[in-house]
């Protein structure tokens, strides 16, 4: 479906939502709408948000899944990301790898229908726009290999395989390796008319203290040209990244490419352009990811990062990161939206800040200060459908009053 005709649906769609609302007169319906992004995580990696657990039928998936995007829908939300391909595995018939095992309980086995197909489907005809999630180096969350079908492409290259922190994962470092993950992710947006491909935050894994992430081999083969190993690593994901997108660009235009990172790039006492943070982790160091550059480059179309902290935190305040990130924006082509921990209001064990249901909401009027700050992602889905303490209604009713169409 061409883009102008998803926008036009989209209008349909929305305005037919607002007409909808209950209660609502005829003069109280909104007229017109925002734009915005109001995105939703769908989590799919160990059945975090869905499917609710593994072998349910199909017609249980599939009623699973339109409830959770009815919700967004209840909610003003506009747009979900859904994880397609939580572990080197599919969410749809790939080409290239084998059914997740997150569906049946068996990888491999076919689940008796399209996930994938079905949730643009569904998606766009509820005016939600949807953005395929891919994870792009984890195998495994356990580092049995003969737990993988015998297909699988892990079994075929062993030396594919680094295992590290209790997971198995594809190195970076191999050539072979991207050009299999991107040829992986880009057999899905050939096939569905997605409105964007999006990434997490895992790039080279997050450190485990005492372990070692072994790619010598590979750095001895192809790491000769740079200064240090650390550069190698964040040339392989610079590549990752600007042969995802212009891989996206060539077969699907219009559809949009963006990156959810942890999010402090560096702290300024490591990098004096860096945040004003005392985050134990930095992407560019600790993941190789340079976030910054891709924003800055216009490698990436948005980029969303996991603003997961409260106002006032004392290592990684909410209203120091956004400031740093909208600094980063300013003047690219590339939009920011924050990504808000909506799981953490009202969990057991957050700090204060987290049992007040407005929150959250204190945090969009905050990113309102800022003009690059296009919108926000709730994660995830389970919490969305949940909302346990009201923190989500309550953003609702303080700033989502009429519905807004997705960035397109």
């Amino acid at each position: 479906m061409a883009q102008v005709s998803r926008r036009a649906f989209t209008a349909a769609a929305l305005a037919t939502l607002a007409s909808a609302v209950p209660g609502a007169t005829a003069a109280a319906r909104p007229r017109r709408t925002a734009t915005g992004m109001r995105g939703m995580w769908l989590a799919t990696v160990s059945n975090r948000d869905w499917p609710s657990r593994t072998g349910l039928s199909a017609s249980a998936q599939r009623k699973e899944l339109t409830a959770l995007l009815d919700k967004a829908v209840d909610y003003r939300l506009n747009t979900v990301m859904f994880q397609v391909r939580p572990t080197a595995d599919a969410f749809w018939p790939s080409a290239h790898e084998p059914w997740s095992t997150y569906l049946t309980g068996t990888q491999g086995k076919n689940p008796g229908w399209d996930p994938l197909g079905t949730a643009v489907e569904e998606a766009h005809a509820r005016g939600l726009h949807l953005h395929a999630w891919f994870n792009p180096y984890r195998i495994a969350t356990d580092t049995d290999t003969g737990k993988l079908v015998a297909s699988h492409p892990a079994r075929k290259h062993p030396d594919w395989v680094v295992r590290y922190g209790g997971k198995l994962y594809y190195n970076p470092g191999i050539p072979a390796v991207r050009a299999f993950v991107v040829e992986a992710i880009l057999d899905a947006v050939a096939k569905y008319p997605v409105d964007g491909v999006h990434f997490d935050d895992y790039f080279y894994p997050y450190p485990v203290a005492g372990q070692t992430f072994d790619d010598d081999d590979a750095f001895d083969a192809h790491g000769g040209d740079f200064s240090s190993r650390a550069a190698w690593r964040r040339d392989n994901i610079d590549k990752l990244v600007t042969e995802t997108a212009a891989g996206v660009r060539r077969l699907r235009p219009g559809t949009l490419f963006g990156v959810s990172p942890f999010a402090v790039w560096r702290n300024a006492t490591t990098d004096s352009r860096g945040s004003d943070t005392e985050a134990g982790v930095e992407t560019y160091d600790d993941l190789y990811a340079d976030t910054r550059k891709w924003v800055q480059k216009n490698w990436i179309d948005y980029i969303v990062p996991q603003v997961y902290w409260q106002i006032g935190n004392a290592a990684a305040d909410y209203a120091r990161v956004v400031d740093w990130w909208a600094g980063v924006a300013k003047g690219s082509r590339t939009r920011l939206y924050i990504g808000e921990a909506l799981y953490r209001a009202g969990g057991k064990g957050e700090p204060s800040a987290w049992q007040n249901p407005a929150e959250l909401s204190r945090h969009l009027t905050l990113a309102a200060q800022y003009p690059q700050v296009g919108g926000h992602v709730y994660f995830a889905a389970r919490d969305v459908a949940a909302d346990p303490i009201g923190a989500l209604s309550r953003v609702v009713a303080d700033h989502y009053r009429q519905p807004a169409l997705p960035p397109g």
